[in-house]
C-alpha cells in the first residue's frame, strides 16, 4: 500500500510538471483549489487530510478540465513511477 509520503510526491511532481506546462500562476492556482492539499510556494505538497485517493483524483480532475489531453499524455511517465497507486484518467 502506497504511504502518504509517496501520494505527497506523486502530487508534487504533478504540479511541478503542470507549472512547466501552463506557468506557476494557473498551476498553482488550480492545486490550491483542492480540498485536502496544502501547497508550500514552490508547489510542493507540504500536508494532505482525507483520503490520499480521493485528493489525488481531484487534483487530476482540475488539470484535466483545464487542457484535456496534454496532461493525459504528460502525466502518463509520471504514473508509471508509482504503479500501486490507482489514477482514473478519463
Amino acid at each position: 500500500m502506497p504511504s502518504r509520503e509517496q501520494y505527497q510526491e506523486l502530487m508534487s511532481e504533478i504540479i511541478q510538471k503542470q507549472i512547466a506546462i501552463l506557468g506557476p500562476d494557473i498551476a498553482l492556482h488550480k492545486a490550491e483549489q483542492v480540498p485536502g492539499l496544502k501547497l508550500d510556494r514552490s508547489g510542493k505538497v507540504v500536508a494532505l487530510s482525507g483520503s490520499e485517493q480521493e485528493v489525488l483524483q481531484a487534483l487530476i480532475d482540475r488539470y484535466i478540465e483545464l487542457s484535456g489531453q496534454i496532461v493525459k499524455s504528460i502525466l502518463g511517465p509520471v504514473f508509471a513511477k508509482y504503479p500501486g497507486i490507482n489514477v482514473k484518467i478519463p
